[in-house]
Order: structure tokens, then sequence, then C-alpha cells
């Protein structure tokens, strides 16, 4: 039987594909890109017309001489790679692979926007072959990476210290959020009053408002003594109403998600970093295992810029509405939202692939992190055709001689999508409005109103907030940096670099990437600046629409790079502080260096003088009580690139090393300790100090305490964002609160 081969990135999106089109079809996956540049050298031809010069990635052989076995055997083939550029680039390196097996044979592009029968049917019917011009705009961008990278580097490494990296839009993000940190620096707190008051009417309700207006002007309030003197001036008067204005407010839903507002939402409503929010995306769109239905894509491709939604899912959604809330939710027609216009508006909004796949019908099927991220997307597309939210909002002006204070009070008429989806919360689920009142019923102006009590509050000016990784992917939208494909690996690349850090869900410039920002804007702040960056998106989008040429955007874009990197001297830019401390070993000039683990003074005589040591302060801070067991000499606290330890402080003479122990013994051999240990990609695990002779390891800290259950084990400190901080017994299974009482799941869901 004639067989077609179909081609896809990911396993679990050729198992759902597979089930769909049956046996005429073999559907192998690629597991993403087969080709790359080269890591150990530029790979780019910069003489010759930029070309690059793309090697197999380790460990695909074997992956493309299946792709070439099954090429030979079918009768024709179908790329089916992720619909975006990127995926555009794999089909075409796939195809290079393939030119021996094709013989003659139609070798065909097809975009599965969705992973459902009717999806896959309906794109196998308008089949394409591969676009260069795409291919072209991908390679132009990871050329144009590889190359600042390669050329810019090097100079951090001359400057700071070897293996520091800046990329062409990374070092953008770490730009931001560096500035946004010297504005927080830099900000002066000010001190400013409000007056509010309570005002009653005889017999009714009270009514909260805020100081407005005095002689006729916003009233400035500076300090205490200037709230005191207008306190004293506000008892006197005498209020009435002056005057009352009710309206009627109508609030539209919010358009389905695109990628940049599924990363922010994902990240203010479920604590999603963006890389977890892509990854499970990801899962939902290749497709879940559900029961007897099988292999079902759940929602449309998760990297878009557009807000567009197909005729066949708009009249589906609106039937939903219709049946599970009334017709009266209905809009008379169905919602169209504005497209940016930088977006490319390649693929349809986020959205489910089906209405009859409820969160809740398949939630049993779902991990906590897919099915929270699915019932967003289902509220917020479902949310979207609904009819507008309408209130009633109610203004009173309390007048009191030149003096006016200004209650506002709001009530909902008709939720509308409300009833579905609200967002109209702030970043930390809050309503970012003042605070309204409720206005009683009954009054009019003219009414008198007696002041029950008029309070003044004291207010600090605050400085601009740190970024997010939510509010990060959405100055970098709003600046036109970056696109959909690239948000979450920017966010999480500047953190992996150790540029930024997390604390408290807000990102923080760490001394490293202050120091890199300082020197790439410094000596290349034309090329490192949003203005440049977002011109350079709109150059790779010229190449995709035939517009412009490989060769012109590579062009314009490196000859000016190389003029500016020529320029720039890497050794009139050395980060070096100088002290007045001389070196103990041969008298020269101390100066405070950049080293990998971090700020320490050297002699400023490197390299025929290696003397180093900690910074002043720091030395005592890493000082160990105990001496040094092989020499007597101090023993430090150290840093590697594997986690901290402690070491001799007469290294390199002395080469004594032990590691940091959690207190406790191993729980398997009961003979070694409990250390944490970090692997290359610095992911903390735990393991015995006796290893390789013991091979206990664990990636939850394991606690010292026997399991109250089973009485067989230790405890493993666990966290998930259902049930929060508890413990778990590795032998029975049995869960606990971190007091040790029995775990009930069902308590802490309710909480």
């Amino acid at each position: 039987m004639s067989k077609s081969l179909i081609i896809v990135e990911s396993p679990s999106k050729a198992k759902t594909i597979n089930k769909y089109l049956g046996k005429k079809f073999w559907v192998e996956a690629s597991v993403g890109h087969i080709k790359n540049l080269p890591s150990k050298d530029l790979g780019v031809d910069l003489e010759n017309d930029f070309e690059p010069r793309y090697v197999t990635i380790r460990g695909k052989a074997d992956v493309i001489k299946e792709l070439q076995k099954r090429a030979a055997k079918a009768d024709s083939i179908y790329i089916a790679t992720d619909p975006d550029r990127e995926g555009e680039a794999i089909a075409w390196h796939i195809a290079r692979e393939l030119e021996k097996q094709l013989d003659g044979k139609e070798l065909y592009r097809v975009l599965f926007n969705e992973i459902t029968k009717s999806g896959i049917e309906e794109a196998m019917k308008h089949p394409r072959h591969i676009d260069e011009r795409l291919v072209r705009s991908q390679q132009a961008r990871r050329v144009m990476d590889r190359i600042v990278g390669y050329k810019v580097s090097p100079f951090l490494w001359k400057t700071i210290y070897k293996g520091l990296s800046a990329g062409r839009v990374q070092s953008v993000a770490l730009r931001l959020v560096c500035e946004r940190e010297q504005e927080i620096a830099d900000f002066v707190v000010e001190e400013y009053w409000t007056i509010t008051g309570e005002f009653r009417k005889p017999g009714d309700g009270s009514v909260h408002a805020k100081l407005v207006k005095a002689n006729g002007e916003v009233p400035l309030i500076p300090d205490e003594a200037t709230a005191s003197s207008l306190l004293e001036q506000l008892r006197k008067q005498q209020y009435s109403i002056a005057d009352i204005q009710s309206k009627e407010i109508s609030r539209s839903p919010s358009p389905p998600f695109i990628t940049s507002s599924l990363q922010q939402e994902a990240s203010n409503r479920l604590r999603f970093s963006a890389k977890r929010t892509m990854r499970t995306a990801q899962q939902l769109y290749e497709g879940i295992e559900l029961g007897e239905e099988g292999a079902v894509g759940l929602i449309t491709y998760m990297r878009t810029d557009s807000t567009r939604t197909s005729g066949e899912a708009l009249q589906a959604v609106r039937g939903h509405i219709a049946e599970q809330y009334g017709t009266e939710f209905v809009p008379a027609s169905s919602r169209q939202f504005k497209v940016k216009k930088s977006a490319q508006d390649a693929h349809e909004a986020i959205r489910p692939t089906s209405m009859d796949f409820t969160p809740q019908r398949i939630r049993r099927f779902l991990s906590q992190d897919q099915y929270a991220l699915y019932e967003l997307i289902w509220k917020r597309f479902v949310a979207s055709q609904m009819e507008a939210a309408k209130m009633l909002q109610k203004t009173v002006l309390v007048a009191g001689g030149p003096y006016e204070f200004k209650g506002v009070g709001s009530t909902y008429t008709f939720r509308g999508f409300l009833q579905v989806y609200d967002d109209f919360a702030g970043e930390n689920g809050t309503d970012e409005n003042e605070e309204e009142s409720v206005i009683p019923e009954g009054l009019a102006v003219r009414d008198e109103m007696i002041p029950q009590q008029l309070d003044p509050h004291q207010h600090f000016t605050k400085p601009p907030p740190r970024y997010s990784e939510s509010t990060l992917v959405r100055e970098l939208e709003a600046n036109g940096v970056g696109r959909p494909s690239t948000y979450a690996l920017i966010v999480s690349t500047i953190q992996d670099r150790g540029y930024v850090e997390q604390q408290n869900r807000r990102l923080h410039a760490t001394t490293l990437g202050m120091d890199v920002n300082k020197l790439l804007t410094t000596y290349f702040g034309s090329l490192f600046n949003v203005d440049f960056t977002s011109r350079m998106e709109e150059e790779l989008d010229t190449i995709a629409s035939g517009e412009a040429t490989y060769l012109k955007v590579m062009n314009d874009f490196y000859h000016p790079f190389v003029d500016l990197l020529e320029s720039v001297s890497p050794e009139e830019a050395k980060l070096q502080e100088e002290t007045e401390e001389t070196c103990e070993k041969c008298g020269r000039p101390m100066i405070i260096r950049w080293g990998r683990n971090g700020k320490f003074m050297a002699c400023s005589g490197y390299p025929e003088c290696k003397n180093a040591k900690p910074l002043p302060g720091e030395a005592e801070r890493m000082k160990i009580d105990d001496p040094c067991p092989e020499c007597g000499g101090e023993l430090l606290l150290k840093q590697s690139r594997y986690g901290k330890f402690i070491g001799c402080g007469n290294y390199p003479e002395c080469r004594y090393t032990r590691p940091i122990t959690l207190g406790f013994k191993c729980p398997k051999c009961n003979e070694g300790e409990v250390v944490a240990r970090m692997t290359k990609t610095k992911r903390t695990f735990y393991g015995c100090t006796r290893y390789p002779d013991c091979d206990f390891t664990s990636w939850d800290k394991p606690i010292p305490k026997a399991c109250p259950s089973c009485k067989n084990s230790y405890l493993l400190h666990k966290y998930t964002q259902k049930k929060g901080e508890f413990l778990k017994c590795p032998a029975c299974k049995e869960e606990f609160t971190k007091d040790l009482e029995p775990f009930d799941p069902s308590q802490i869901a309710a909480a």
C-alpha cells in the first residue's frame, strides 16, 4: 500500500496527527532543529554574502537517516513543522537533507494551526512549497545574533572576564531592567497628604468622599502642618450636596490571547514564568491524551500576534454562550478586534480548538499546569465574545465654603462577560482603580450633609516598580523588540546568564548585569537600544514580505556594526577599580577586578604577580571557624560553577576542599552526609558526600525526620502550585504538612 510521509517537530504531535490521518501516512518527528551554526566558530562567511555554514546537531544524524529511509519509500512528502519562521527554517533544512530521496517526488509544506481532525484535514487540502523568504528572514535573525554574539562577547571577556556573552535582543532587555534599576536608585521620595471625609444626611446613609478642590484648585498638601491647618478650616464649614450625576458605563471584554498577553496573564494570575507558560501551551497545542478520545490538540498555535478568530470558531463560541449563560449574553454580532500594525497576522488568536472540551470535562486528563492554563485560555476566549458589562456610576459632590469633596460609587446593572472572566485586575490581582464608596439612595442637591469624620492621610511618592517577567514582555512588545516566538527566551536568557535575578517575582539587575550594561551602553549604545532593535525587527519583516533581500538587510546591519566595533578599544574600557592597598608580594597597587565568581582584589602586576584575595569585609564573611586540617590555614566559603564549597585560604599551595553539608546523615547509606550540589545548568540537587560509593541523589530536599506513617524512610520537601509546600515519604507516598500533621489536599485547595 502506498504511503505518504509527514514530518513534524515533536513526537507527541506526531502521535496526535497519526491518529487522525490513519495508515496511509507515516508521521515522523525531527525532534526540533536538525541543523545549526557550529558552536566553536562564527559559522558565517562574511566575505561571501553572509552565507551561514550549518552543521548537523549532535545526536540528530540517526534522526536524519530515519527520515531519509522513510522518504525513499514514500510516494509524497509533507513537512508540517510549526507554522512560523522557525518552523519554516526547520522545514528547509529537512528538505535539503531529503533531496536525494525525492527522485522526482513532490515535497510539500503544510501548516497546522490547530492539531484537530478538521484542522489537519483542512491544512492537507492546501499544501504549498517552502517559503524561501520566510527562511531567509529567520536566517537573517540567526546570523545577526551570531555576529553580535561572536564579535561583542570577546569585548566583555577582555573587560570583565571570559565566558560572558552579549545578545542583540537580550542586551536590550537587560538595558531596560538596568535603566529601571537606576530610576529607582535616583528616585527622590516626596511626602504628600490627602484628606477624606464621611458625610451623613440626617436619617439616611453616609457618603465617603475625598477632598478634590480648595478655592477652586486641586489642593496641594505637602506636609502634616499644612494638613492640620487645612483640617481646622474644613471643620468650620457647613456642607451640602452641590451636585449628583449618574451615568451608565459599559465595559467591553478584552480580545482573546496573543502570545504576549497570555504570558502576562499567566504570570499575574497563575504565577507562571514566561518559559513555563510556553512549555505548557506547547503541550496543549501538540495534543493531550483524553481517554477514549485519544490525543487531541486543545488550543490553536500559541506563537501569534493576531487577535483574529475564524468564522467557524466564532459561531461555535456564540452557541456555547447562548446555551450556558442565555441569549442576553450574546452580542448582536460577533466581536472583531483590531490587529496592531506591526503584527504579522499569520495565525489566529490563541483559543480552544473545540467548545466540546470544557475545562471541567477534561480536567482529570490534565496536569495542574495544563488545566490552569487551559482554563485561562478558555475563559478569556469565551468572555471575548460576550456582551459588555454595564454599570451605573453615581458621583456626588459635597461642598462647604470654598472646599469640595467627591464621592464615587458604581453598581452593576448587567455583568455580561464578567460572568466568565474579570480582566480588570492589576498585576497583583487587585483592582487598580481608586476605592469607591457606596452612594445611598434618596440624596438630592442642596441636602444638608453633616461631617461625621475628617481624616488626614500621609502618603509618599513611589518610584516606578521593577519589571516582572510579564511587564517586561509587555514593554518589549510595546517597543517592537522581539517577536512572539522570542519573548520567553529573551526573559529567561538574561536570568540564566546571571545578569538579572528574580526576587518576589520582580526582576532585579545584579551587580554583574549593571556592569555589563554599563559597558555595552557606553561603547555600543547605538546598537543595544530599543529604537535600533525595533528597526531591525522591521527590516527582518521586509525580507519575509519580499520588500528587501537578505543581502541588503545584512549589509545595512553589518557595515555600521563593524565600524562601531573597530572604534572601541577593550583596553580603554576595562572595568577595574583602583584601591589604596598594595600587594604584599610585590608592592604594586591592588585593584578590584571581576572574576567568574564575582569581584575580588588582585595585583595590578598580573600576570607577573598572581596575588589575589577576597574584597575587604567579604573575606571576614567567608571565614570558617575551623582551621584547615591539612595545613592549618584559614578555611573560607568559596564559590565555583557548581555552587558553594569550603576551601583553604592558602590555595594553590594547599588544595584542601570539602562540601557544605546540610547537617544530617545520608538517608540511603547512613554514613555520609547530605550535601547540596548544582548541575551544569545551575539546577540544585542533593546527594551524598560518599559519592560515587553511595549513589543517593534527589531533586527534592531531604528532611532529617522519619516518616510518621511507615517509619521506614526520610521525608522530602516538595512544592506544587496547588498544594504549596508539603512533605512526602518516597517509600509509602504519604503526604504531610511541614509540621508533620496529616496532609489533606482538599483542605489546602479550599483555603
